[in-house]
């Protein structure tokens, strides 16, 4: 069962959406590495549901550590997280199997498992489960030396925001998105879109600053590949691009190519950060992009298997309307895994 991310370095999820906890169990990290409750506890609040015009499921998301972590720091041993879900209602999904939901996994759960599945609110297939992503990627933090990653919501609908726009003000909090101009104009898109009961796809954009030169393994463990694979796996996403991305199909090669500097790195605008799956030592840009939550309250015909017939159906509960904002420290969190088994692969830890 393809739960795992990573090799050295290895995350496992369990849990479902609306089971009694989700949560990950880390192993391979060494002991003596510093543990920040503070900072995971910074970034679970960034990813959890509850804040304006998001979803509105009521869970605190308190991480327990209960196994690998002594006084404050890592014993070497695998580290078990875990959080209790609290606000689930399993009364919204009571449609399910019978009507399987428009652009969800519903049916194809339901096949492959046989009939055994959770399917409430996702079961084992929710974002929900993204929450152990975020606590082990927390905990790894500490542990990349000099390497930082950092993202942000930077494209929903037609509304684009610059990364290097930081900002504090409301609508950057709510949305985790550093340009709080572009982020007023996505909060007041966003608004409308649930008055109306639609949703809308958007985009994450992250940064990953002071790899060294040379990090990445051959062909499908290169640098590029591990994050494609680990960052597709986020649920929604539809799309992953690196350094220029698509724009790359309209330049030539005497504008793409980017000369070695004397310091041995990229010189130019928006650099590649990798090349040959190999990280170059300049900045390594990733946007990841997700589709529209699939989960609208506007009535929709959809086969009723029972009958066999189209039926219409008008989904409940409690859902965000867009991916981006509660994906970006999940987006953080995947990149922060990979380059931590990367690093360790490499050279192994100091």
């Amino acid at each position: 069962m393809g739960m795992s991310l990573g090799d050295s370095i290895r995350v496992t999820l369990f849990g479902e959406s609306h089971g009694a906890a989700v949560g990950a169990l880390l192993e391979g990290v060494p002991p003596g590495v510093t543990i920040d409750v503070a900072t995971l506890v910074e970034d679970l609040q960034r990813r959890r549901p509850g804040r304006r015009l998001l979803s509105s499921r009521a869970e605190p998301d308190n991480c327990e550590i209960l196994s690998g972590v002594y006084e404050g720091q890592t014993t070497g041993y695998p580290i078990l997280l875990l959080v209790r879900n609290q606000d689930a209602k399993s009364r919204d999904y009571g449609f399910l199997p019978d009507h399987p939901r428009p652009g969800h996994a519903d049916l194809p759960e339901q096949v492959r498992s046989g009939g055994a599945a959770d399917l409430r609110g996702g079961g084992s297939q929710s974002g929900r489960l993204t929450l152990g992503l975020v606590a082990a990627g927390s905990l790894v933090r500490d542990a990349l030396g000099d390497v930082t990653v950092d993202a942000h919501c930077c494209q929903i609908g037609p509304i684009t925001a610059q990364f290097d726009d930081r900002s504090e003000g409301e609508a950057s909090s709510i949305l985790n998105c550093n340009d709080e101009e572009a982020a007023g104009l996505m909060l007041k898109l966003v608004k409308s879109l649930r008055k109306a009961g639609d949703s809308i796809g958007s985009s994450v954009e992250a940064r990953i600053t002071n790899l060294p030169l040379g990090v990445g393994e051959p062909w499908f463990e290169g640098l590029e590949p591990a994050l494609a694979r680990g960052l597709m796996a986020i649920p929604g996403a539809r799309g992953v691009e690196f350094g220029r991305g698509r724009e790359s199909v309209m330049m030539r090669g005497s504008e793409h190519n980017d000369v070695w500097g004397s310091e041995q790195i990229p010189v130019g605008e928006d650099a590649d950060g990798a090349l040959g799956g190999m990280s170059t030592g300049a900045p390594l840009r990733v946007r990841v992009h997700f589709k529209p939550p699939s989960s609208i309250s506007i009535p929709q015909m959809t086969l009723h298997l029972p009958s066999g017939e189209m039926r219409e159906l008008q989904i409940g509960g409690r859902h965000d309307p867009v991916i981006a904002p509660r994906a970006t420290p999940v987006v953080e969190a995947v990149c922060r895994l990979i380059i931590a088994d990367l690093l360790q692969l490499r050279e192994g830890w100091n």
